[in-house]
């Protein structure tokens, strides 16, 4: 930790302990509390940190609290907030804005969604992830809902939707609260957030900001790793609510950044984002209608990449180059949840989005347009008890999409239509059932959806001369059919739960890459095309409470998938991975350790990946400990304090950027992981 910002640090823990408090609101995701008065927020402790994450509701569906910190800590950004989870991996290529991965599935399989709207990274190589808009304590939930079993936000989500969420509070009585944070950590790294809200039975104002930087690391071999970056963001919602069953709600937000990256031939000097909401909620609407949602969105995201603003141009990229991609998304949606009888409840609705992506570099300076994409779609989900033990659950989508290519096509490319209009369908259905003499669940579903190539796929930034053109009109969208199952075991001590899955995906959409070598150096091209696959994996997890203060825990990932055309492994698929955790709990203190064990991955698929990652070797199992230790002081006050890679393990993530030679890195090296880290956090509610 460097001297400036341990002074900071210090200071800031100062002015800390010489604020007065007064009773507060502790967010809880697995209770989100809509209306509240000053005696009900007396006497509450503040959350410790989540050594390993765990179903709250079921092993389908896993609900979290994102204010609450995960070990290891800090998580700059969604994808570092949802590697924690098992199951979950990254795509990393250095200290920020890696690419989420769940199940070996990436990219647009996951529908990441932020309070019901998309937001879309405009750079062709996913260096402005969608996951890298998101910073993960300014919402108060984060639902993951695994596989194809829902049908409520979106179609072609075959992995897994995740959604985060800002919980709206109903003010009984005119009132405020704020929620502090601030972290320092080894490598210059500094953080604050802010969440402030204030109301009155009618109306609320609640603003969200925070700000982060980073140097850059060093290795377990005490190797500088390209890593240096910075993030703010700052959003304001203002909601008028005239009864309790009535909410209208504007917002707007923005953001910007930049970041160094390892495993890039640019960086990114820019990352802002602009969003505009709309949402409308009213409920108690007659015996028929229970409740009506509406909701209109605008993201726009206008990153810049460029090889001089945070390095040096060298090599094959000695000139300086600058490359401006943009995306405009506006979206909608309108839903209304009937009940159906005194057992069914139906959610039906309505959603479109019309999705904007623009370009202009050195080379062609003048903005263009490659690509616009609409879609619609049409939904009812519905959920029928059919006695206090058994339930089903059944949905059934259908989206329209078109895609129209806007770029010109050179004289040396066949003809072809730069139209393309798709009708999607998906389908689920599952059964759930509780045992009578056990605290045990289960569930099994089955479920279908076909996902339309996405921007990052049909407009390819990798590949050369024709093949650039061919992706649009000849990949399918890829068919998913996958069965999901799963138990949990849960008392006042013992929690159990297993989830696991068996799919087919047939025209999955997998990029082949090709590097040469000439008179300007090493190049890599790649190319999509369709192929067959079969997946099967899961994720187990168990965690016992000794004497009301200590829980051990574990956590076990798999996932295998095979391209059956090729009859060789599927690329990108994370190896086998357990946490070991143990967590100790009083009214004042918590300390946590958690040990991260990953397997070798011998299953690879040389030279074959995905938009941004490709295997090009086996990789080697890892073992990383980290360990933490917190406090409550002043009643509503923690400070935490931790170290990441006690050991300073020299090791790389399996899914990994091959390092860049413009930081002197050969061309299949693999982007190491920060070594030993140290830490400290304060945080406050009030």
């Amino acid at each position: 930790m460097g001297d400036n910002t341990l002074k900071v640090f210090v200071m800031m823990l100062a002015l800390v302990l010489a604020m007065e408090t007064r009773p507060l609101y502790a967010q809880n995701a697995q209770k989100p509390v809509h209306s509240h008065s000053g005696q009900e927020r007396a006497g509450i402790t503040l959350d410790p940190i989540v050594v390993i994450a765990a179903p709250e509701s079921t092993p389908l569906e896993i609900i979290l609290n994102p204010k609450q910190a995960q070990l290891p800590v800090p998580a700059s950004d969604a994808t570092d907030y949802l590697k924690t989870v098992p199951g979950f991996s990254a795509i990393r290529s250095g200290g920020a804005n890696g690419d989420p991965v769940f199940r070996g599935m990436f990219g647009s399989r996951l529908n990441i969604l932020t309070n019901g709207a998309n937001i879309l990274g405009s750079c062709p190589g996913r260096m402005d992830a969608p996951s890298s808009y998101i910073s993960p304590e300014s919402y108060d939930r984060v639902t993951i809902i695994k596989g194809p079993q829902t049908v409520l936000w979106g179609g072609g989500a075959s992995a897994a939707t995740i959604r985060f969420e800002r919980v709206q509070e109903r003010y009984t009585e005119p009132e405020a609260r704020a929620n502090l944070g601030f972290l320092a950590g080894s490598y210059d790294r500094f953080e604050e957030y802010a969440d402030a809200s204030a109301g009155t039975e009618n109306i609320y104002i609640r603003f969200n900001a925070n700000h982060g930087h980073s140097s850059d690391y060093k290795d377990g071999n005490g190797n500088v790793v390209p890593s240096k970056w910075m993030k703010w963001n700052a959003d304001v919602a203002v909601g008028w609510t005239p009864d309790e069953k009535t909410l209208l709600e504007l917002s707007a937000g923005t953001g910007d950044g930049e970041a160094r990256y390892a495993g890039r031939g640019m960086d990114g000097s820019q990352f802002k984002r602009e969003s505009f909401a709309f949402r409308f909620e009213k409920s108690g609407l007659g015996a028929v209608v229970d409740k009506l949602e509406v909701q209109a969105y605008y993201n726009h995201a206008d990153h810049i990449m460029d090889n001089y603003t945070l390095r040096t141009p060298s090599g094959m990229m000695a000139m300086p180059m600058k490359s401006n991609p943009t995306r405009t998304l506006w979206g909608g949606r309108a839903a209304a949840t009937l009940r159906l009888g005194e057992s069914s409840t139906l959610t039906t609705g309505v959603d479109a989005q019309f999705d904007k992506h623009d370009t202009s570099s050195t080379s062609s300076p003048a903005r263009q347009t490659d690509i616009e994409m609409w879609k619609a779609g049409v939904f009812g989900e519905l959920r029928t008890e059919l006695n206090q033990r058994n339930a089903v659950v059944a949905g059934l989508r259908g989206d329209f999409v078109r895609a129209e290519d806007s770029r010109s096509r050179p004289n040396n490319v066949a003809p072809y239509d730069k139209t393309r209009d798709e009708l999607l369908p998906s389908a689920f259905i599952r059964y759930e059932h509780s045992f009578a003499e056990l605290p045990l669940q289960s569930y099994i579903g089955v479920g279908y959806t076909e996902r339309f190539p996405d921007y990052w796929e049909l407009i390819q930034n990798k590949n050369a001369g024709m093949n650039l053109f061919r992706a649009f009109p000849d990949l399918e969208p890829e068919k998913t059919l996958q069965l999901d199952a799963g138990l949990q075991y849960k008392n006042e001590n013992l929690n159990l739960w297993l989830s696991g899955y068996a799919g087919i995906i047939h025209d999955y959409i997998l990029f082949n890459y090709v590097t040469t070598t000439g008179m300007m150096g090493t190049s890599t091209s790649s190319m999509a095309q369709n192929v067959d696959v079969r997946t099967m994996g899961g994720e187990l997890g168990a965690s016992y409470l000794f004497f009301d203060h200590l829980r051990l825990s574990s956590s076990l990932a798999y996932a295998w998938a095979e391209n059956t055309d090729e009859n060789r492994p599927l690329p990108q698929i994370p190896p086998l991975e357990v946490r070991f955790g143990a967590d100790y709990e009083t009214d004042a203190w918590q300390a946590g350790i958690l040990w991260r064990v990953v397997a070798k991955q011998d299953r690879i698929a040389r030279n074959q990946g995905n938009v941004v990652g490709r295997d090009f070797g086996e990789s080697s199992g890892f073992g990383v400990l980290s360990a933490y230790a917190g406090f409550n002081f002043a009643d509503h006050f923690n400070l935490s304090a931790g170290v990441d890679n006690i050991f300073d393990a020299a090791y790389s993530e399996h899914l990994n950027l091959a390092g860049n030679s413009g930081w002197g890195f050969p061309a299949d090296s693999r982007v190491y992981e920060p070594g030993r880290v140290f830490w400290a956090r304060v945080s406050a509610e009030f």
